[in-house]
């Protein structure tokens, strides 16, 4: 096997839980084929660089293996191998959650902006 559809792959690595889960998120923008949009019928090859976006993280890999299948955990670690950037930005993210740290926003919200913050939140006024 050379190469495999983008979305089943995703699948596979177990980046997504379902195919269809991954083939919306390549829809929508957030897998990226050397840092461009793509389709999820796109053919994946051994070498390409993916970016996926899951949540709030941000993954950078390449393509180690090929797979049609979904297998366990660690074979399915063994398809791809994350950058080391991605990696510590991913850690250092994920430290700054558990930590509690957020950034200040800038300024009050306006009585318009509340308003749609309580609407968001199903508060009454």
């Amino acid at each position: 096997m050379s190469r495999v559809r983008l979305d089943k792959w995703l699948w596979a690595a177990r980046f997504f839980r379902t195919r269809s889960l991954a083939q919306a998120a390549v829809e929508g923008g957030k897998v990226k084929v050397a840092g461009e949009r793509t389709k999820p019928g796109r053919s994946v090859t051994v070498g390409m660089r993916l970016e996926i976006r899951r949540g709030g993280e941000l993954w950078e890999v390449e393509v180690t293996g090929l797979s049609q299948e979904r297998r366990g955990a660690t074979e399915a670690a063994l398809l791809y191998r994350e950058t080391e950037a991605s990696r510590r930005a991913r850690e250092a993210a994920a430290a700054a959650r558990k930590s509690g740290e957020r950034a200040a926003p800038a300024r009050r919200p306006s009585a318009r902006e509340r308003r749609a913050i309580r609407r968001l939140l199903d508060e009454p006024p």
